[in-house]
């Protein structure tokens, strides 16, 4: 890889082109400085966090590395315009939208000096992005833990099909946490990585222990894509999980669902540790993570298996 003509290295300005996702209840300052202190992109998660512990947390994040970091900001959030406000006062440069309509507010943050890049999980979502004039595509599969798209396309189908129809930076999620399939998706036509649930099993994630300790000992099959009905989200199936399918066979009641999920089940889960009653968000890719690890070794193993990864020959 030629990183002097990367996309993702050059308008980040960083030295790898690996973002870490802005997870919920995991991306807090320590996770985002330490991967921006590893050479990626940290992310902070605004997605669960009261607007006054957001600015803490950049404020923090500020003090603790001097790299290119930014936040991830789903646009269902209810203070969404004074969540954006905080960025915009804390001089924020980099900004991650998901869940909503990439136009709300990129013409506004990049005016202000922002760049944004914007989650999908469909082609036809990124050329939305592409028309909306977003500096940065990420493209997820629905590999993915946590909220993902109702398509259900899988990364390796996604990325090839999304670098088609758009020309601009191309950021592959889902599914990757080893450095041959962050290769993999490069090999596909992706110009970077955004990586979560290897992330989510690091000593600096703000993760309960407990549920870190869940992570490593997670096989293939442990999670299901449920929640078509509201969104959809990829979890761990866990008592929580066997209510909700409950609830399918009395007639898939939305309003039911909405009030079993009400009850703060994913801070329940993944930042107090219930492992039984709280929701717990992963993607199919921590069947192969059996270790919780600093970021730093994180990084170290990404690179070094993104160079030993080679093509077999025949």
């Amino acid at each position: 890889m030629n990183k002097r003509q990367n996309k993702i290295i050059s308008l980040f300005q960083i030295k790898h082109p690996i973002i870490q996702g802005g997870m919920i209840w995991h991306s807090g300052w320590r996770l985002a400085a330490a991967v921006s202190n590893n050479g990626g992109l940290g992310l902070i998660g605004a997605g669960s966090m009261y607007p006054d512990i957001l600015r803490e947390n950049i404020q923090k994040c500020k003090a603790a590395t001097h790299r290119p970091f930014g936040v991830n900001v789903p646009m269902l959030y209810p203070n969404l315009d004074e969540i954006i406000n905080i960025i915009l006062e804390e001089s924020v440069k980099i900004i991650f939208t998901s869940a909503g309509n990439p136009k709300t507010y990129t013409e506004t943050l990049q005016k202000e000096g922002l760049k944004v890049a914007h989650v999908v999980s469909s082609t036809k979502f990124a050329m939305k992005c592409e028309d909306a004039g977003v500096d940065a595509i990420v493209a997820e599969g629905f590999e993915a833990g946590g909220h993902n798209g109702r398509d259900e396309t899988t990364t390796f189908c996604l990325i090839p099909n999304v670098k088609k129809q758009v020309s601009k930076p191309l950021i592959a999620a889902g599914g990757i946490a080893l450095g041959s399939q962050m290769k993999a998706a490069m090999l596909l036509g992706a110009d970077g990585v955004q990586i979560g649930s290897r992330f989510a099993a690091t000593q600096e994630a703000s993760a309960h222990a407990d549920w870190k300790n869940k992570i490593i000992s997670l096989n293939e099959g442990d999670t299901h894509l449920t929640l078509k009905e509201l969104a959809p989200v990829r979890m761990v199936k866990n008592k929580f999980f066997q209510e909700l399918e409950q609830l399918y066979d009395t007639g898939r009641n939305a309003e039911a669902l909405k009030e079993t999920l009400g009850r703060a089940r994913a801070k329940r889960g993944m930042f107090e540790g219930d492992l039984e009653e709280g929701e717990l968000e992963i993607g199919q890719v921590s069947a192969l993570i059996d270790e919780i690890l600093p970021v730093e070794k994180v990084f170290e193993k990404l690179l070094s298996e993104f160079e030993a990864a080679q093509l077999p020959q025949w």
